[in-house]
């Protein structure tokens, strides 16, 4: 697989976790009462939105094709949400702990890549400016759940 080829591919991987995210972002906000946390999760929706964007041109700079939609896994973690916010009588609280749990791995999955690849400094740049964000969110949030 030729370098260029490999990394589109793990940008790909990044834009659909981030269709994900501003899935579950999005659900999350219409099982809040709280105006504050319908807020948070919105912009959160927004800000991944925008990340996709600028992960699409990205990976056509590579003369690759991004991805469309989310994956299988984030679908069945969004129906577990809907489950579990069913049942639970504090939607806010699991709610919070389902966007600590995905920042988390959000982060782990950018500093991956970060890491294991020797990227052009556009792409770099890009990525880490995207992973502290999501960063700065799963400090804002863990904060949210600790007042919670």
């Amino acid at each position: 697989m030729k370098y260029t080829e490999e990394v589109a591919n793990k940008l790909n991987e990044l834009l659909e976790k981030n269709y994900d995210a501003e899935a579950g972002y999005k659900l999350a906000k219409e099982k809040v009462d709280s105006k504050r946390l319908k807020g948070f999760f919105e912009n959160q929706a927004q800000e991944r939105y925008d990340f996709g964007h600028e992960l699409k041109n990205e990976i056509r700079s590579y003369g690759a094709t991004p991805d469309k939609g989310t994956s299988i896994k984030g679908d069945a973690h969004r129906a577990w949400m809907n489950i579990k916010s069913t049942f639970t009588s504090d939607n806010e609280e699991s709610m919070l702990e389902e966007a600590i749990r995905g920042e988390k791995a959000a982060v782990e999955e950018y500093n991956t890549i970060i890491a294991d690849m020797t990227l052009p400094p556009s792409t770099n740049s890009l990525l880490t400016k995207h992973r502290d964000n999501v960063q700065t969110a799963l400090n804002k949030v863990s904060a949210m759940e600790s007042i919670a």
